[in-house]
């Protein structure tokens, strides 16, 4: 694991509150309609790749999935957002790693990725992410990254921007692009970050 990279997390999410990133989102809209359009009935397995303490976990609970998974490099984030769920915080996996160095107990029917894909910057991190997706995938993927018209960082760090070309070859091999959308996230302090959010099909090699 990156040490620097994970104290600069930990220090974010024990300095700072939800009113004081820029990526937190009250209702994750986006995200909840791309896993709506699946169709997938409730006991579908889904991880959330980097959700710290996103509010994606607690409408997905609220619509009765069973088998829900948040995965973050910081231990702190997730301590939030298990503190913000209270009791209901049981029915929830959670798992601190860096995503490229993740293995996966089990597979997903859907692969959920709001923001943490634009913070690999390198092609090592890259393919060890795209790898770790084609493992981990059943059915569908969901990532938002920031677009071409994004900001170039994001909370000190730099981000790698995609237009709907670009994070489409790069899924190229082993996912096919169902729909992309591109939305205008508002800050809690009132800026714009354009982001990318696409879902793709997982395909299986005959």
């Amino acid at each position: 694991m990156n040490k620097e990279i994970k104290e600069h997390w930990e220090k974010v999410y024990s300095t700072r509150q939800p009113n004081e990133v820029s990526w937190t989102q009250e209702i994750p809209k986006p995200s909840i309609d791309f896993i709506h359009s699946y169709h997938l009935p409730k006991t579908a397995s889904i991880i959330d790749v980097g959700g710290g303490d996103s509010k994606l976990v607690d409408f997905l609970l609220n619509e009765g999935f069973e088998d829900i998974t948040v995965l973050d490099i910081s231990e702190k984030a997730i301590s939030k957002a298990k503190e913000r769920l209270g009791k209901n915080a049981i029915k929830v996996k959670w798992i601190v790693s860096d995503v490229t160095e993740f293995e996966p107990p089990q597979k997903y029917d859907v692969w959920h990725d709001r923001a943490t894909f634009h913070f690999l910057t390198t092609t090592k991190q890259i393919n060890e992410y795209l790898n770790l997706a084609r493992q981990a995938t059943k059915k569908y993927l969901t990532i938002g990254t920031f677009s071409d018209a994004g900001p170039d960082k994001c909370s000190g760090l730099p981000v790698k921007k995609y237009s709907e070309d670009d994070l489409q070859e790069q899924l190229s091999d082993g996912f096919e692009k169902i729909k992309c959308i591109t939305e205008d996230h508002i800050t809690p302090f009132n800026t714009k970050q354009n982001f990318l959010f696409c879902s793709f099909k997982r395909q299986i090699a005959n």
